[in-house]
């Protein structure tokens, strides 16, 4: 989307503020759709140098993310951050438990409230 939805924008502020990682949103972007819970961009730092950091391989790269997480944001949110998000592929939500995703608002063509999942009934 070259005009960022403001509906949009107004959401990932609010999840902003109030520090909460309970809105389940599903996004469509180009070749995904995405679905999973919101979180302040914070948060989503802090997990991901958790996971990071877990890894013995990957263990540098956590400090990139923990040196981000403290600092200040100003002006309107530009990303997403979803947490137990999974990418719908057909019938499968990959990964299965669920990922960490950073998403451009810019790129989201289209949204809804709600966390998409599958069933086999």
């Amino acid at each position: 989307m070259s005009n960022p939805d403001a509906l949009l924008v107004d959401i990932a502020a609010m999840v902003e503020s109030e520090h909460s990682n309970q809105m389940p949103l599903t996004v469509v972007v180009p070749g995904a759709v995405i679905t999973g819970r919101l979180a302040p961009e914070s948060l989503w730092h802090e997990r991901v140098a958790e996971v990071l950091a877990a890894s013995d391989h990957l263990k540098p790269f956590a400090a990139l993310f923990a040196a981000d997480e403290g600092a200040p944001r100003s002006g309107r949110p530009t990303h997403l951050h979803l947490h137990v998000a999974r990418i719908l592929q057909g019938s499968y939500g990959l990964p299965h438990t669920g990922g960490m995703y950073r998403i451009a608002i810019a790129d989201i063509s289209s949204w809804t409230v709600g966390d998409l999942s599958y069933s086999d009934q």
